[in-house]
């Protein structure tokens, strides 16, 4: 409760200090993990810091524990934003990883996190130097449930209508491991009046085979149609994987959604798509000549809309091709006519969307 209350007085307290108006455009922005340029990711005052900088979504990967509880958590592993290795040093897989299905909600929340962090040389280094400082304060992992009442809650409270974009995470792997974890996620928002694609919501995830399951099986049998996204990845990031009669994994190809029919297909079970970055501008350009793919004007002919990921003011996040996180955002809202972005700092993506809206001055 204390931790809630927290996370509700983080967000608050920003609000009451900044008049934050919410953009007068059909451009949207999503709070990538939250506000997580500025607190731990998908922690709660990273989402209740994000809330009041009044993004229109907010972003929550889920995995699935050992006894069936859904959690918040960017990778189905917990090693990269928690002390597990010092609280649970032996339950590591063969890999090395410690995975969240391996350990009940009740372990999980003996946990801390922090600001992620990779292995070098056998000490923790901070992936973004420059952002919360690595093992400061006290977070924890949050459950999905706790995180939707709370976001549910600052809607009521504050009278705003914030959505929610969550991710199911590595399905085939859950599936692989006997966990059914996109039907426990449809239940779930199910629960808390998420039925349609008049609620405020975005379903997203990586894996099309489980995209295609939920939109012909899953939804149908609930009574449910959400807004799916399919998000996109190169097929070298081993992002999805699919098991042969052998059990053994291969990465799934990508590749064909980038061929000429591919948005058309895409369309026939999702209503939008999540690229990366460069997929909709190419690394090849440069300041003052912007190269476009045919990606955006693709899906809009196909009726999806484009959210690109992941948009940083992190100083070695910038492209070449622009100087700065607004030019970054122009390219993308304006040039490339992308419909929203997943960003770590939505205060400036909400920015900058105002300052869009403002009549200008003759």
């Amino acid at each position: 409760m204390k931790k809630m209350m927290l996370a509700t007085m983080i967000g608050c307290a920003i609000l009451s200090t900044s008049v934050i108006a919410q953009p007068n455009t059909d451009k949207v922005v999503i709070a990538h993990r939250g506000a997580s340029g500025y607190l731990p990711e998908h922690t709660l005052p990273a989402k209740a810091l994000a809330y009041a900088m009044k993004p229109d979504y907010i972003e929550q990967d889920v995995v699935m524990t050992k006894d069936d509880k859904l959690v918040v958590l960017h990778d189905h592993y917990l090693d990269r934003v928690t002390n597990v290795a010092t609280v649970f040093p032996n339950r590591a897989r063969k890999d090395g990883r410690f995975y969240a299905i391996d350990f009940t909600l009740a372990e999980i929340k003996q946990l801390s996190v922090t600001e992620g962090f990779n292995i070098k040389e056998g000490k923790q280094v901070q992936g973004f130097s420059e952002r919360f400082p690595i093992w400061k304060s006290h977070f924890t992992v949050p459950t999905f449930q706790e995180e939707i009442e709370m976001i549910q809650g600052l809607n009521k409270t504050l009278g705003y209508d914030i959505g929610l974009y969550p991710e199911i995470k590595a399905p085939w792997f859950h599936r692989h491991e006997g966990k059914d974890i996109s039907k426990a996620v449809l239940t779930v928002l199910k629960h808390y009046g998420y039925i349609d694609k008049n609620s405020n919501i975005y379903l997203q995830t990586f894996d099309f085979n489980e995209l295609k399951r939920i939109n012909d099986q899953l939804m149908p049998a609930m009574g449910m149609d959400l807004n799916l996204v399919q998000l996109m990845a190169e097929t070298d990031w081993n992002e999805t994987m699919v098991y042969d009669k052998a059990g053994k994994a291969h990465a799934y190809s990508y590749d064909w959604m980038f061929k000429p029919d591919g948005m058309k297909v895409l369309s026939q079970y999702a209503d939008g798509i999540g690229p990366w970055k460069p997929m909709i501008v190419k690394d090849s350009s440069t300041v003052g000549h912007i190269e476009l793919t045919d990606m955006v004007k693709n899906a809009h002919e196909n009726g999806m809309v484009v959210h690109p990921y992941t948009f940083r003011a992190d100083k070695d996040r910038i492209p070449a091709y622009v100087k700065d996180y607004d030019g970054m955002l122009e390219v993308f809202y304006n040039q490339a006519d992308v419909d929203g972005v997943f960003t770590d700092f939505p205060d400036k993506a909400v920015h900058f969307l105002q300052q869009q809206s403002q009549p200008q001055k003759q």
